[in-house]
């Protein structure tokens, strides 16, 4: 358990609380609680309570769900900064995902539904913020699915990697440096290919010399122009 300062400092680092006053977020402060989760570990399962939010401090966490056939969906990879859980805010009463963290000492604060909406009934913006957070990544998930009905694979890994791009990429001069950490079955999981088609795409790009790899990231020669 971190102590009562440095979890007031990793709540602070929440992209959604990043213009909340001194007091709003000493209140989160005191409702909310820290944890640390092992590499692996499900932080929840499908058809638990939504009763829980979530805030990612540090580490990753993958986002998905089963087919019947038991195969797993991956649907989404969350960084340091970002809220999950959240649509027990909106009604859901069971989730209908799994949340598995990724790296070793993965850092979360949780704070109950209830006690979010509360803070939110007394902050319009902070309501706001969350209203759109959600819608944003409905949108998200819409266009992947778009993208799986109506793009060939290539298309989906090229989409993927400006998206990350877009999304926490950093700029070498023209470039675009992304830190990802992400094997490809990851990229497979996440684009609905397979891990075959993911390495013979990213060598094509790199032959192409749009895209240079080295472990664990990728440098992009022009982002935007990507195709």
């Amino acid at each position: 358990m971190a102590t009562t300062e440095s979890k007031l400092w990793y709540l602070e680092q929440i992209n959604l609380f990043k213009k909340l006053s001194e007091s709003e977020m000493h209140k989160i402060d005191e409702q909310s609680m820290m944890h640390t989760v092992h590499k692996n570990q499900f932080i929840y399962f499908p058809q638990e309570p939504s009763k829980v939010i979530y805030f990612l401090k540090k580490g990753r966490v993958k986002i998905g769900s089963y087919s019947e056939e038991g195969k797993e969906i991956l649907k989404t990879i969350l960084y340091p900064g970002e809220v999950f859980g959240e649509m027990g805010i909106i009604g859901e009463s069971k989730r209908k995902d799994f949340a598995i963290a990724m790296d070793a000492d993965t850092r979360l604060c949780t704070l109950s539904v209830d006690e979010m909406k509360e803070i939110m009934s007394g902050n319009p913006e902070l309501s706001l913020g969350v209203t759109t957070m959600i819608g944003e990544k409905l949108r998200k998930m819409e266009m992947k699915l778009e993208s799986v009905i109506f793009k060939d694979a290539r298309t989906r890994v090229i989409d993927l990697i400006k998206e990350m791009g877009a999304d926490y990429g950093q700029q070498v001069g023209e470039e675009t440096l992304i830190k990802h950490n992400l094997t490809h079955q990851d990229i497979a999981n996440l684009t609905a290919t397979s891990r075959q088609t993911v390495t013979t795409i990213l060598n094509e790009l790199k032959e192409m010399d749009l895209i240079y790899m080295e472990r664990n990231r990728f440098l992009v020669r022009d982002l935007n122009g990507l195709r």
